[in-house]
């Protein structure tokens, strides 16, 4: 998406301004495997069901692509009084806000609430994959970012995060052997961090060749290298770059989703950022 958006995931909507805010939860997540190898308005309300609109001082181009859409029924339902679909999109909000808070299990909680109350959000709910994967449960999270791939085959991260489930359980050249190949994605960032996941590379110049770029093209270089590193087992190299990730401009400042992500990885991890 080549617009710069100005929408926060954070903004209240008409549905979700019903939640109250929970209070801040402690961490609930487990170390990784790799440390012991056997790894008012319409865009307001979907902001959730938009997958990582992002917010930057400058006005650039947003960094993220993915659209996190139900299906159009399940649309209707939310905004015309269907209980069951009004109440999952709660969910999936308030379980978006416990992981930000850190609560991974919470998180993961409200995200199979959402599902029980509405059956079409599994295949998009790529929030989903990401709290699987920090509590260690790799092969539900594998699952859960195929069939977002599945409804969305151009989306590069879902790519990377299946791998990165995969990688935990089957080792790092079966993931690649089982790598979901979608379409070009057109930040040069992601297109670099998805060839290197896809076929091998140098997370150094992955870093290197972002670092005098826009603040989000370095956090995200930064984050994609790290993770990198850790489906490598390879925890100092990751703890440097996921570490820098979170220190960035982009990374402290910015409602991104993805820039919560990584201090709930260093958390994970114990590594402090601050």
């Amino acid at each position: 998406m080549a617009a710069t958006h100005n929408l926060k995931i954070g903004d209240p909507s008409p549905i979700c301004s019903l939640i109250t805010s929970s209070p801040h939860s402690s961490l609930v997540c487990k170390p990784p495997l790799s440390a012991n190898p056997p790894k008012g308005n319409a865009s307001n309300f979907f902001g959730t069901t938009l997958s990582r609109i992002h917010s930057h001082q400058s006005s650039i181009p947003t960094l993220s692509r993915r659209l996190f859409l139900p299906s159009v029924s399940g649309l209707w339902d939310a905004l015309t009084g269907g209980n069951s679909a009004r109440e999952a999109v709660i969910a999936v909000r308030r379980g978006m806000l416990l992981f930000r808070q850190g609560d991974v299990l919470g998180s993961l909680v409200e995200f199979d609430k959402a599902i029980e109350l509405d059956p079409r959000q599994k295949a998009y709910l790529w929030q989903r994959g990401l709290s699987l994967y920090y509590l260690n449960r790799f092969e539900e999270g594998a699952e859960q970012f195929r069939l977002d791939v599945a409804q969305n085959p151009n989306d590069t991260e879902e790519s990377i995060w299946c791998f990165l489930c995969e990688a935990q359980l089957y080792g790092v050249d079966e993931a690649r052997r089982r790598f979901l190949e979608v379409g070009t994605d057109p930040r040069p960032v992601m297109r670099e961090a998805y060839n290197m996941f896809k076929d091998g590379g140098d997370p150094e110049k992955l870093c290197q060749a972002f670092s005098s770029g826009r603040e989000g093209e370095f956090f995200y270089a930064s984050l994609y290298a790290g993770l990198y590193y850790e489906s490598q087992n390879k925890s100092d190299e990751a703890k440097l770059h996921l570490v820098a990730a979170c220190k960035s401009p982009y990374g402290s400042r910015s409602d991104d989703y993805m820039a919560s992500l990584a201090k709930v990885h260093c958390n994970c991890r114990s590594w402090r950022f601050s």
